[in-house]
Order: C-alpha cells, then structure tokens, then sequence
C-alpha cells in the first residue's frame, strides 16, 4: 500500500525542500499544505505522486480539510511533517499579548490541532512518525523575538510529551531545531557575508536532510548546523553566560536595525 507523507509550509524554504527530498522515496505520496495555492500547484507539477491542500492552518476547519484530503488517498499516513510556522519580531514592551497570541496561533496552536486530526490515522499506519519543526530559539532565548522563542519553546516540550505518549502506540516523535537558515524570505546576507559567521547559516536541503532523519529515521532531535546544539547545553550549564551574551546579540540588532532604519 502507497505510503503517505503530510508537509505543512510546503510553499517554500524547508517545507518546499522536504518536498522535493521526500520525492525521491519509493512508494510515498505527498501532500503539499501551504496558503499559497499558485505556489503548491507549481511544486506539485514538478513532482510525482503529490497533491495539495491550500489552507491556512489557524482556520477552524483546516485540520479537518485535510485529514479528508488523507482520507480520499488510497494509502497509510506514515508521516506527518509540522513546518508551518511565521516570527512577528517585537520587544513585548511593544508587541504586548497581541504578538504573543497571534504567534502562538501559528506556530503552536495551528500544529497541535493538525496533529489531533490525523493521530488516529498515523495510529492506524503504525510504525509512523510526526516530525515537529521547532527552532534553536525553542532551546535558547534572545531579546526582540521573545513571542516567537515561547512558541517554539511550547513545540519542543510538547513534543517530548507526545513522544513519551504516543511510543506505545507506534508513533514516532522527533524534533528538528533549525538555526539560521538562508532562504528566499531571511537570505542572512549579515551571516553568510562574513567568514566569522558564514559557519553558521545552512540550508532548507540540509533543514530537509535533518526532518528525513527525525522522521523516516526515526531520529529523537536535530539541530541545524549541529553544532548549534552546543548552545542548548550551555543554556544549562551556563546560564548567566549565555543570557548575557544573548542579551547583548539582541542589543547589537536592535542598534544595527535602528541605524538602518
């Protein structure tokens, strides 16, 4: 039977090049969730065996939309890719609850809503996974991106709740936490002009490579470059140092932002 794989924020950057990665798997068909209809039938067009949904996910009948979408396909659900997300950067001084709320909507409330409409199915299919795209920022905090760091914060321990949970029932949980990544919208020109920093920006195909790995390998947790999960041991390890180094990075963009400005 034709395995199925769901990828939200299909549309572009990682979600587009987990698409085009998970295409060349046998015997999966995707289906593509993204708002941007014009966007996902172009990529589905250039791929085999894919269908989309276009939908905004914090839509009260989103999820339901798409598990019927699931539903009408002759296959199993084996994979469950949860990528959409979106930053509103503002100090809370000036972005208030307002930002808070909006930007949990996306990048927390809209996954875990999907994730309640199709659990029975990725049940059903056993042995399946749910991959969670958090962010580095769920792991370690700076200045000006507070509302965003909470979201993703919510995912990764969501997603250490829902693992314990669902492994008796054969549903993989893993976790993938990128850091800076270049794509069409954020092309970190600051990072990647620099020898210094160029280190630390990747790629949606290496963000596509680490969801793969947390998902059809079964992979607990993946950061993106790796060495950014040095940053989540200092965190523990060294708290003070690491707030005050952040503090001061969130300082320097606030400054730089101004400038420009």
């Amino acid at each position: 039977m034709t395995r199925i794989a769901v990828i939200t924020g299909a549309s572009s950057g990682i979600g587009e090049a987990t698409a085009r990665r998970l295409a060349r798997e046998p015997d999966l068909h995707l289906v593509l969730v993204a708002r941007r209809e014009e966007r996902l039938r172009a990529l589905a067009d250039t791929l085999p065996a894919t269908t989309f949904v276009a939908a905004d996910l914090t839509d009260d009948g989103a999820p339901a939309r798409v598990r019927e979408h699931v539903e009408g396909l002759d296959g199993e659900l084996k994979l469950l890719v949860n990528n959409a997300g979106a930053g509103f950067r503002a100090r809370f001084a000036d972005g208030g609850y307002e930002n808070v709320q909006r930007t949990m909507a996306v990048n927390f409330d809209a996954v875990v809503r999907l994730t309640e409409a199709l659990l029975p199915l990725l049940r059903a299919a056993a042995p399946s996974s749910i991959v969670n795209v958090s962010s580095t920022a769920g792991r370690v905090a700076r200045g000006g991106s507070g509302a965003y760091s909470a979201s993703k914060f919510a995912l990764a321990g969501w997603s250490d709740s829902l693992y314990a949970e669902e492994l008796r029932n054969g549903v993989h949980v893993g976790l993938v936490l990128p850091g800076f990544i270049s794509t069409e919208g954020f092309p970190q020109a600051e990072l990647t002009g620099k020898l210094l920093t160029r280190w630390a920006v990747s790629t949606p195909e290496k963000g596509a490579e680490a969801i793969v790995d947390a998902g059809l390998g079964r992979r607990p947790e993946r950061y993106v470059p790796r060495a950014y999960g040095l940053a989540a041991v200092l965190r523990v390890v060294a708290p003070r140092l690491v707030r005050r180094v952040m503090a001061g990075s969130a300082a320097q963009a606030m400054t730089t932002r101004t400038g420009n400005d």
